[in-house]
């Protein structure tokens, strides 16, 4: 299983995540937990693309 870094800020309108290994990975959510897991989801999506387009 491969493990990315994950790179979470909060200000004042919720939390905000990417993966500085992947560019273009970002999430967000009104909560930590809602931020990691919608990154956790990006970053799939973000593999399968990749993988699609080699």
């Amino acid at each position: 299983m491969t493990q990315f870094s994950v790179i979470v800020e909060k200000d004042e309108d919720g939390y905000y995540a990417h993966v500085p290994a992947l560019q273009g990975c970002y999430a967000q959510g009104d909560t930590y937990e809602e931020a990691i897991e919608n990154i956790k989801d990006v970053t799939k999506l973000h593999l399968e693309d990749l993988t699609e387009s080699g």
